[in-house]
Order: C-alpha cells, then structure tokens, then sequence
C-alpha cells in the first residue's frame, strides 16, 4: 500500500493525513517497538494536550479475562438508565472505529482523524506506539464529547498500560491468569502486581474472582484501595430463572440472567454492578436499569452462534482461561445438539498452542489448523508441530484460513458445527468470510 510521506509535522494548518487508515498505517511504524510500557510519554502528550482530570466518572477494567464482557455489561447497563457512557476497547474485530464508541456507536473516521491530528501535533518527537494513540485519542475524544460515564478496557497489564494515564474512580480487575508473560511475568503473584496498578488509594478495587491470587488483594490493600472481591464482599448465587446479587452492606437484588453466555457471566455482571454502585452518587442507578441492561448487553465474538444447517460458532479464546470457559459453554450447548464439532484453530505467535487445545479436547470432533493473515500469527506448521502430541491427526492443515473454513463447512452435515477460535483476527478474518458451497 502506498502511504503519504511522514515527514514533517503537520506545520502550517496542514493535517498529516486525511484518511484514516494512513494514520494508522503510519502509527504502526512511528514506535520501532510495538509495544513499549510505560507513561512517562502518554502523560506528557497529555499534558500538552491541555487536558486535565475528566469532568464524568471514568471506570477502568483490566484482567486477563472477561475484561471485554464487563466493559460491555456496564455500558449496557449504564445506557438502558439513560446515560451517555464512552468505552475504549482493544483489539476490534472488524472496523477501528470499534474501540471508541459513545452511545453504543463507533466514533466517525473525522473525529478520530482529528484527534489524531492533535496528538500527532502535541507528541514533538515523541515515539508512541499505536496502541498509545489510540488511548490518547479515546481519551481526547472522550474529554471534548464529555459523556455521563467512560468506561476503559485495559490493553495490556494494568500498572504501565496507557489506559492507566487517568485515575479511576473504580477499578475492575475481572480475573488474572497466565498471559503476556514476556512483559507481565511468569508467576500469577507477578501478574497481580502488574494488573493491580490500576487501583487507586481510597476508591473501590473490585476483584471479580473468587480465587484470585492473594497477592491481587495485598496490592490492593497496599495500595490504600478498597477491596471488593467475589466471594467475600460481593456474593452471589444462583435462583429459580435468575440469580441474586449481593454487594456491601448487604444490599440484595434479585436480576434474570445475562443475555452473554456461560455461569461465569455472573462473575463478570457481579462486578460490573458493583463498579456501577460505586457511583450511583453521582450517577443514580434503578433497579430496572440493571436487569434491561444484563439482558441487552452483547459482545460480538465470545461464544458467538450463527444457526444455520450447520451452525457457526466465533469464540476469541486465545489463552487457557478463555479455551476453559469455551470448554464450559460448548458443554452446554452440545447437550442439546447430536452432531459433530469442527474446530477451525489459528493463533498468534506468542500464545501457547497446547493451553488453548487441552480443555476443549473432549468437546471437539476434528481440527482443522491454520493461520490468519495476521502478521503476528502463528504458522500452521508451527501449529501442528506444537500440537502433535494432542492433535495428532487434524483433519487438514491450511496455509489460508479461507480454505480451512471452506472444509470444515464442507465435510460438515445437517446438525454439526463449525467453531472457530484463536485470536481476534482469527475470529475477525472469519466474519469477513462466507462459504462457498
């Protein structure tokens, strides 16, 4: 693709660019480095940015899992009583455009061009990566669009994340397991510390699992936060066609459950109505609202079903965790279907083959391994060496994640299902994708 010429700074009232995917193009090779932790260079941007502490309540949501179903279940339940709620995500499935949304809507590739142009014109020589624009620019979004709530999903770890530029008035920590160890650590105590960096001294660290690292809730502690953990101050359980919620002081509410699939939605839910109760002095929150919003709130590629003949399923699980909870789901919906499993497999580079593979062994029929088109993925032969112990006869090995596709829906019958797993660009390049027979 032939991109504009960089130099230069946009001197003069000239923009950089004016189409949005140049900037991105060009982001994705300012910084040598892909991902640099650290705030020292998004703080200064923003400084010289103009901007300072948010006028709205900002909520950040870390965690190695499930950041994504709680992000989506507080703007759900935010926007179902009447707020205007931001969010900023990462990765996006289809569009950029999907990582900032107010009101439930991607952002225009004007507005995100401008901000862009801003920061390009506020960093000098400074080298930000492309995820640090992209925060920058949700947040200065955000800040000129002034919504009741913004709510913001960490990238990557916690402590050095850019998200991590603004104090939240809440912090969410979902869960923690093994991922991204090159940059978060080897041991889980290790990736606590780093995932609790998030919280904030006299405001609520809500730990949305039960059996999370001790040392997640040390931090917390030592860090002058306010621990509100799962299974200890927030309870909940399970009744009739719905479920109870309990937070402190024993708050009870009785709510049906979420529309998002699995038991361990309710993790996710319990925290996100914890987050949003934290709040509710300045934004007020009905009962009612909770209950529309759990049962709206949805989130494109998590155990995502497409009925058909053969059914689709696009679930992003890219780590052990993930492929557990898939693990629990596929359980369950296969205890209503009699047919066949095929599992079309393709990740990235730095994720572990043989973690993703080993739940989801006794709930998939073949496997059908490739690589998507990303530059970070994994190749197929990489693949099926990495997996030849636990998958050693796949049903086929495709260069193309098209052409994996293509055969798995081909040798499928009326009744069997297609699922398709890996990582978001797996499951993005897949949604892209319409078989051919």
């Amino acid at each position: 693709m032939d991109i504009p010429d960089p130099s230069g700074s946009g001197e003069g009232g000239a923009r950089r660019f004016d189409r949005l995917q140049d900037w991105l193009d060009w982001q994705l090779g300012l910084n040598p480095k892909l991902i640099e932790l650290g705030l020292q260079r998004v703080a200064e941007v923003w400084r010289r940015l103009g901007h300072g502490a948010p006028r709205f309540p900002v909520v950040t949501v870390g965690g190695t899992n499930g950041k994504g179903s709680c992000v989506a279940m507080i703007d759900a339940i935010a926007r179902a009583a009447g707020y205007r709620c931001g969010t900023f995500t990462s990765p996006h499935l289809l569009r950029y455009n999907e990582r900032i949304r107010i009101d439930g809507e991607p952002v225009g590739d004007e507005s995100l061009c401008e901000s862009f142009e801003r920061i390009d014109r506020a960093r000098g020589d400074l080298l930000l990566t492309y995820f640090e624009f992209g925060t920058l620019a949700a947040l200065d979004i955000f800040v000129r669009e002034s919504p009741d709530l913004a709510v913001l999903e960490v990238g990557l770890g916690g402590r050095l994340d850019a998200v991590n530029l603004l104090d939240a008035d809440v912090s969410v920590v979902t869960s923690i397991g093994r991922d991204h160890t090159a940059w978060l650590g080897e041991t889980l105590d290790e990736i606590a510390v780093e995932k609790a960096g998030i919280f904030r001294a006299d405001r609520a660290a809500i730990l949305g699992q039960s059996d999370a690292p001790e040392t997640l809730r040390q931090e917390a502690i030592r860090l002058g936060a306010r621990p509100l953990q799962m299974g200890r101050e927030l309870i909940h359980e399970t009744a009739d066609a719905g479920w109870i919620w309990q937070g402190p002081g024993g708050r009870r509410l009785s709510l049906p459950l979420p529309a998002m699939r699995g038991r361990f939605q309710l993790d996710n839910a319990s925290a996100a109505i914890a987050a949003l109760m934290e709040i509710e002095g300045r934004l007020p929150l009905p009962v009612n609202a909770i209950r529309a919003g759990l049962q709206r709130a949805r989130l494109p590629g998590r155990f995502e079903v497409q009925p058909g003949t053969v059914t689709r399923i696009l679930d992003v699980a890219h780590n052990g965790p993930a492929a557990c909870a898939l693990a629990g789901n596929l359980r369950a919906f296969k205890s209503g279907s009699g047919g066949r499993v095929r599992a079309v497999l393709a990740i990235l580079s730095d994720k572990d083959p043989e973690a993703i593979v080993e739940p989801l062994l006794p709930h998939v029929d073949d496997w059908y391994l490739s690589q998507s088109d990303d530059g970070r993925a994994l190749s197929v032969d990489a693949l099926a060496r990495s997996l030849s112990a636990s998958v050693p006869r796949p049903a086929g090995l495709f260069a193309r994640l098209e052409q994996a596709l293509d055969a798995a829906h081909a040798d499928s019958e009326t009744g069997d299902s297609v699922l398709i797993l890996g990582s978001f660009t797996t499951v993005g390049q897949a949604l892209r994708y319409r078989p051919g027979i």
